[in-house]
């Protein structure tokens, strides 16, 4: 159930608009206490969204409801539906919902998602020298370090495709002198760090090495482009067949058969159909989809992004796996930031770089708070624990104060990390096969330092980020806004039936029922000896029961409904005997609808009109409510902040 009139989401939050004015002035005050312009035009601008622009109108209606959620707030304090244990429950589960991802979407995801984004706009032209690393021995690693660092000494844009024919490890561009041709963000998974050095790169100049999964890198950056984008594309293929050396000319020349019916005016769909031997395609028109560079053969994807209009055909091109006729769908460049937003996301949480992203947040919160790890403690701690330690059920004493981690003004102690280990009992049953115990403590505690250290920053999210301050004060406010409401009005409404019947009587006017048509739907199992005509002259005057008791259930079914005029069934009208025409289903049943009786307006009972007057009355009980908050808790407008605001 929504507990919140104003939108308890947790999405991004619009961006406010600038303004000169101040948005710590105080714009009203219930019961004293403030609300702030900030805090008003965050809760406006969200609310209205592209509606938001702050005329007088608007603002002083979003006022007057605003005010009257802030008086419904004040009242759930005095009530003391703060302290309420259960409230309080729910508010913490809404906030580490939320948290949970909070901080790594600010401090990871997104400025990721914005730099990738950024990159995409470009293709970048670059040649490497690639030398593998043969292990992850730290001794190897530093061994091909130097290694690149001694050849980089005696590079130059001039020689580099010279060296990188000799030297370079990277079997697919080595005999083009290291070319690797022009490329998109992202690069492959594990090359984040070669893209953030290629795309900052200066051309011509040598650059490395860089370290990525596949080795390290040195690199020149030739050029860059507006980013290709993506293209649509059906072909046709020719394959030219399996063995190497096999004679070509045949599929040439049925390509050239292919593009002679294309001259001729058949359509592409039929050329594919009858021609192309790309069994994936060939009967959907020969459509590929969207594709950008470096997906498929050069040949191929250069003549692809050549068609300049949407229907260019393409000549006969050759690939190496046989002979294409394309055909340009759409082109599409790169889409607007909101549009990818949701596909980037997907992309950076997927790759290497946003595990470095975290673990870079880490460190800097770590310097940010002021972390110490008290390591004495810590060995004396590990000198008290044996092999048990290993075991996966082994449950760990939270009765002992000696500090080990200390972070911002907040100290954990043994306690807390033997909570923490009691808890991992399967990751320290698996350390067992490849850490001795000191080693082992040392990875667990370090897990538990990072748990703390990014839990500490969650808990300091009001005070760094203004809008995650006022989300949570919506959560707060909308739990009050909604249990008071509950009270106050919702419950009383639905169990105060003196009052219910009182109002009822009072407005009884409102509740009437307009001229109803009594419709009989018939289901009719025609045969020989059973025919529609038959059904329908014995129903005049007769109720459901009766006519399917005299023909039998299995053969008549009757149901009746009463309709308004304008909820009809098609073709019926407010008159007795107004029936549709017989319609039979391939069973042999026909189904008919017929007007047996057309009843005069009239007042509805109580019972017939409940859920109409609950929720009237509901709308009664509130605003009386609101009138008697309003003499209970004093509103003072400002009114030189608000004639600011207007408009702003």
């Amino acid at each position: 159930m929504i507990k919140c009139i104003f939108g308890l989401a947790v999405t991004l939050l619009f961006t406010l608009p600038l303004s000169a004015q101040d948005d710590s002035e105080v714009l009203f005050t219930v019961a004293g206490k403030p609300v702030t312009v900030g805090e008003f035009r965050y809760i406006y601008t969200k609310t209205n969204g592209e509606d938001a622009t702050f005329s007088r109108e608007s603002v002083m209606e979003y006022l007057d409801l605003y005010e009257r959620f802030k008086l419904k707030v004040a009242r759930a304090h005095d009530m003391g539906l703060d302290t309420v244990v259960a409230l309080q429950n729910e508010l913490e589960g809404y906030r580490k919902q939320l948290a949970d991802n909070y901080l790594l979407d600010r401090e990871v995801t997104d400025p990721l998602v914005e730099q990738l984004y950024i990159r995409k706009q470009q293709d970048v032209d670059f040649s490497h020298i690639l030398f593998n690393v043969p292990s992850d021995r730290p001794a190897d690693t530093l061994a091909v370090f130097e290694r690149a660092q001694q050849v980089r000494q005696q590079l130059t844009a001039d020689n580099f495709a010279q060296q990188a024919g000799q030297l370079s490890e990277d079997t697919y561009s080595k005999d083009r002198g290291g070319r690797i041709g022009y490329v998109s963000a992202p690069l492959p998974n594990g090359m984040h760090r070669l893209e953030e050095a290629l795309w900052a790169a200066q051309p011509g100049k040598v650059y490395g090495p860089v370290r990525t999964a596949a080795g390290y890198h040195l690199f020149v950056r030739h050029a860059s482009r507006p980013a290709y984008g993506q293209v649509e594309i059906a072909h046709i293929l020719i394959r030219k067949g399996e063995d190497a050396g096999a004679d070509t000319e045949p599929a040439r020349e049925r390509a050239m058969q292919a593009a002679a019916a294309l001259e001729a005016g058949t359509p592409f769909e039929e050329v594919a159909a009858t021609y192309s031997e790309d069994d994936k395609t060939r009967n959907q028109g020969g459509y590929i989809g969207f594709f950008g560079i470096n997906r498929y053969n050069k040949d191929f994807e250069q003549a692809a992004f050549a068609l300049t209009e949407d229907g260019q055909v393409s000549e006969v091109i050759e690939s190496p796996v046989g002979f294409h006729i394309l055909k340009r769908v759409s082109r599409r460049g790169v889409q607007p930031l909101e549009e990818q937003r949701p596909l980037l996301e997907a992309t950076v949480r997927q790759d290497s770089r946003f595990a470095a992203a975290q673990r870079a947040l880490l460190q800097r919160l770590r310097r940010q708070y002021g972390t110490d790890l008290m390591d004495q403690n810590l060995a004396t701690y590990t000198a008290t624990l044996d092999s048990s330690f290993f075991d996966v059920r082994k449950t760990f004493a939270t009765d002992t104060d000696l500090p080990l981690l200390r972070i911002g003004d907040n100290t954990l102690t043994v306690s807390d990390f033997n909570d923490y280990l009691t808890r991992n009992g399967r990751r320290r049953a698996t350390l067992q096969r490849s850490q001795a115990l000191p080693e082992a403590v040392r990875v667990l505690f370090d897990a538990w330092v990072e748990q703390e250290v990014q839990r500490y920053a969650e808990q300091q999210l009001e005070v760094k980020f203004p809008d995650f301050r006022a989300l949570m004060r919506e959560y707060r406010e909308g739990i009050l806004l909604f249990e008071a409401t509950k009270l106050e009005v919702w419950d009383k409404a639905g169990t105060d039936s003196t009052g219910l019947e009182e109002f009822f009587a009072a407005h009884r006017e409102q509740y009437q029922f307009a001229p109803r048509a009594r419709v009989q739907s018939f289901r009719i199992r025609v045969s020989d000896s059973l025919q529609v005509a038959d059904v329908l002259a014995y129903a005049d005057g007769r109720t459901p029961e009766e006519i399917m008791e005299y023909f039998g259930r299995q053969d008549v079914a009757v149901e009746e409904e009463r309709y308004e005029a304008d909820r009809l069934p098609e073709d019926l009208s407010m008159e007795v005997g107004s029936q549709t025409d017989p319609e039979q289903d391939p069973s042999g049943t026909v189904r008919v609808y017929r007007v047996a009786a057309v009843e005069p307006a009239r007042p509805k009972e109580l019972q017939e009109a409940r859920g109409y007057v609950i929720a009237d009355y509901q709308d009664q009980l509130e605003r009386e409510w609101v009138d008697a908050l309003r003499k209970t808790y004093e509103v003072k407008v400002n009114k030189n902040v608000l004639n600011k605001l207007i408009a702003s």
